[in-house]
This record gives C-alpha cells, sequence and structure tokens, in this order.
C-alpha cells in the first residue's frame, strides 16, 4: 500500500507539473485530435451489449441500493476524515469559485413538444448560479483536476416538487465534459472506495479492473481552465421532458475569449479563476445557451450508461433557454458564505423533469444525506433562496 500511495502521488505532481504548461500547447491538440479521438473511445462505449430498453425507459441495476448504500458510507468518511466541525465542504463539486445572480429567460421559439415543466411558457426566472470545482477535495485552482462544474439553482418555479424541503426551485447541474466520470453507481462504489485509499488515479488505470475509456474522455476535456465563465457544461445524465421523453442538457458560453492564466509556468494564485469571474463580469454581462438534447436511440444514447456521449449528429441540441448573469460584484466573504447555505440536488424539479437513470435516482439521496451532513456539522440549517438576499 504504501508502495502504491508513493506511485500515485508521484504520478499526480506530473499532472499538477503539466497544467503549468497545459495552455501553451492544449487549444492546437484539441482544435486536432479531440473530436476524433472522443469517436474512436465512444466506439468502445457503444459496444457494450444492448439493454434492451425503450426511450425514456429504466432499469434498475443488480445491487443498486447496495452500491449507493457504499458510495453514501465512503463520501460521509472522507468529509469526516477531512474536515472539522463548522468548516465542511461539499463531498462532491466542492470549492466554490463564485456564486452569481443570474436569470434564466425560456426562448419563445422552442419547439411545442419540449413545452413542459420550466419550458412551457417563455417567462423568465430568478436564479443563482454557482460556479465550482469538482471536488472531493479544495486545492488550489493550479492543482485542480481540470474539471469545472455549475449549479443552477431556478427561484419562483410553480408547482410540486419531488423533494419537499424545497417549494419553489428547480435545480439544473452540469460539469465540464460531456460524459460522467462513471459509467454507473457500480462503479461509482468503486471509485468512492479508491479515493478514500488516497488512490484515485487507480481507479481508470488498474489493470486488474481497469476504466480507461472512462479516464480517456474525462482527459480530453480535463486542462487548465481560464476562466469558469468561458466553458461549457454538460448534464451527462438525463431526465424526463414531460412523460415519455428524455433529455439531457448542457450550457454553452456566448463569450468568445480565452482568459490567459497569471504567470504560467510560474505558480498563479490560489483563487484565479475566482478572479478571472470577477474581473469579467465586473465590466460585462455573460450569457449562456441552455440546449435541450432529445433522446432519440435508446440504444446510443442509453439512460443507465453515463459513460456514452450522446451524438449531437443523432439529435441536434435545441436552444431552450438563456442564462444571463448582469454585472456585478460577487466575492464578498458574506456572499461565498452564502453559498454554502445553499443546497444543489437535481430532485428539486416537477415531476416533468423527473431525473432519470442510475446515477440520477443515487443522487437523490447521496445530494440530500451529504447536504445534512454538512449543514449539521457547520450548524447552518437548510436554507430556501428566494432571490432577494442581499450581502451590504
Amino acid at each position: 500500500m504504501g508502495f502504491l500511495k508513493t506511485l500515485h502521488d508521484a504520478i499526480y505532481g506530473l499532472m499538477k507539473i503539466e497544467r503549468r504548461f497545459d495552455p501553451f500547447f492544449r487549444p492546437l491538440v484539441d482544435a486536432v485530435f479531440q473530436e476524433p479521438l472522443a469517436k474512436i473511445t465512444q466506439a468502445f462505449v457503444n459496444l457494450s451489449p444492448a439493454d434492451g430498453l425503450r426511450l425514456a425507459e429504466e432499469k434498475e441495476l443488480p445491487g443498486e441500493a447496495e452500491f449507493l448504500e457504499s458510495i453514501v458510507s465512503s463520501m460521509a468518511a472522507y468529509m469526516r476524515s477531512q474536515y472539522a466541525p463548522g468548516g465542511f465542504e461539499r463531498g462532491g463539486n466542492t470549492k466554490t469559485h463564485g456564486i452569481v445572480r443570474g436569470e434564466f429567460i425560456i426562448r419563445d421559439d422552442l419547439p411545442a413538444e419540449m413545452r413542459q415543466g420550466v419550458f412551457a411558457e417563455r417567462r423568465s426566472f430568478p436564479a443563482w448560479v454557482r460556479f465550482a470545482g469538482p471536488g472531493p477535495a479544495s486545492p488550489p485552482d493550479i492543482e485542480d483536476v481540470g474539471v469545472l462544474s455549475i449549479g443552477i439553482k431556478l427561484m419562483s418555479v410553480p408547482g410540486p416538487k419531488l423533494l419537499d424541503d424545497e417549494k419553489f426551485t428547480q435545480d439544473f447541474s452540469g460539469i465540464s465534459t460531456p460524459t460522467f466520470t462513471t459509467p454507473n453507481v457500480r462503479e461509482n462504489a468503486k471509485l468512492q472506495a479508491a479515493i478514500g485509499r488516497g488512490l484515485p488515479l487507480f481507479y481508470f488505470i488498474n489493470p486488474f479492473d481497469a476504466h480507461l475509456v472512462d479516464g480517456i474522455m474525462q482527459g480530453l476535456w480535463a486542462k487548465t481552465q481560464g476562466n469558469p465563465l468561458e466553458s461549457r457544461y454538460w448534464s451527462c445524465v438525463p431526465y424526463l421532458l414531460g412523460e415519455g421523453r428524455a433529455m439531457q442538457y448542457s450550457v454553452r458560453p456566448r463569450l468568445n475569449s480565452r482568459t490567459r492564466v497569471p504567470r504560467l509556468p510560474l505558480r498563479p494564485s490560489d483563487n484565479y479563476l475566482r478572479e478571472a469571474m470577477s474581473a469579467t463580469l465586473a465590466n460585462r454581462e455573460v450569457e449562456f445557451d441552455f440546449l435541450i438534447q432529445m433522446q432519440t436511440d435508446a440504444r446510443r444514447m442509453p439512460l443507465e450508461n453515463a459513460s456514452a456521449r450522446w451524438s449531437e449528429a443523432l439529435s441536434p441540441p435545441i436552444p431552450a433557454a438563456v442564462l444571463r448573469l448582469p454585472r456585478q460584484q460577487f466575492d464578498s466573504a458574506k456572499q461565498l458564505r452564502f453559498a454554502s447555505c445553499l443546497s444543489l440536488n437535481p430532485w428539486h424539479c416537477t415531476a416533468e423533469h423527473r431525473p432519470l437513470g442510475n446515477q440520477n435516482r443515487a443522487r437523490r439521496r447521496i445530494y440530500q444525506e451529504l447536504s445534512r451532513l454538512r449543514q449539521s456539522m457547520n450548524a447552518t440549517p437548510h436554507y430556501e433562496p428566494t432571490g432577494d438576499e442581499t450581502f451590504d
């Protein structure tokens, strides 16, 4: 175990060095190799046996309840081992780069068949938008794994919700890779166990149980990030769009700029991503397109395998809403603390957008239990925002 830990840390150390040189060559590499390699990798994913499911149809994995129990136990144990009461962080999507005000505007040209739930009519919702790192740790930005996350909490959403701890919210979340880190909860349980042993990289390269396909897909999009406002985010997992229709979604920036990471290859500031966001929003508003992708092929766009990238050739993403972030200052200590009061859970939604697939079924309990643990250890009770919060 000691040798494996030393080897693991040496590999991770090399990755941290690479992060400081990544921006000098990565744009060219991505332009030439990213999509071809992704297509080859996904061809291997598509070799998986067909599950025989129809469109928008789910099927519980054998042993799913036991895998979920293992994930919750592992993540809670990690949190307890890493944090002291009063300083607990999230078990995933851990480091907050910023929590900002936004407006979620439903488009008026959305096709009629997609007008379900919050997309039923053209209107706008106030929103809080949290940009974060992937977790489970909160290292200096340059030492992170190169993946970002977004959490969007809409407010003033009418109708009953699938979780009753919030009455008027709807949550959307995504990461900056188009597939999830693990294909299902069985493999997720293995990853959480590897994290608990301090050996997460070996989850991907274990010769006796390799997950190279998932590692390659994550690596094709993991990079030294310059600004969370310039990244695209994908849901990676499916949701209902009205009964009998499944969707995934993505959040695509309209910004064409590419922020330079300061001081590379020397060390930038520990929170340079927050600083880049702050500099951008101090001078201009930022908009994202919220895109819906419908499931049109049950085999090549599965619900129960989050390693499968839904083909945009089979189902082109359709713009459904605009996420507008006005000019603002957001980096006060009080506003950053507000982020820790929020609970983001995809099950904060109406029935028309019920989360689908085993990873989403697991998220209901994982997110709720770990949120309760964090808030109880920090003595910060659950809070449902209204959008009227001020931080003066």
